[in-house]
């Protein structure tokens, strides 16, 4: 569920691969590896991810769809 939210968060927002590879300290390839769902995120990792796109933990995980609750 995360690389389908990632994708769609990313797609929503207009912002390149590269631009949120750079903004959360991982190489493009390791977030094309996400988005892919070849890899799964560490705890850390998350945490960045749900900072930069500003949504809860649980949205980016697929439990709820609501981008905001739990935040």
């Amino acid at each position: 569920m995360v690389s389908l939210r990632l994708k769609e968060l990313r797609k929503n927002n207009k912002i390149t691969q590269k631009q949120i590879a750079n903004a959360v300290e991982l190489s493009e390839r390791n977030y094309q590896y996400l988005e892919y769902g070849t890899i799964k995120p560490s705890y850390d990792t998350l945490l960045k991810l749900a900072d930069y796109f500003d949504v809860s933990l649980d949205y980016l995980v697929g439990r709820t769809n609501n981008p905001k609750i739990n935040k």
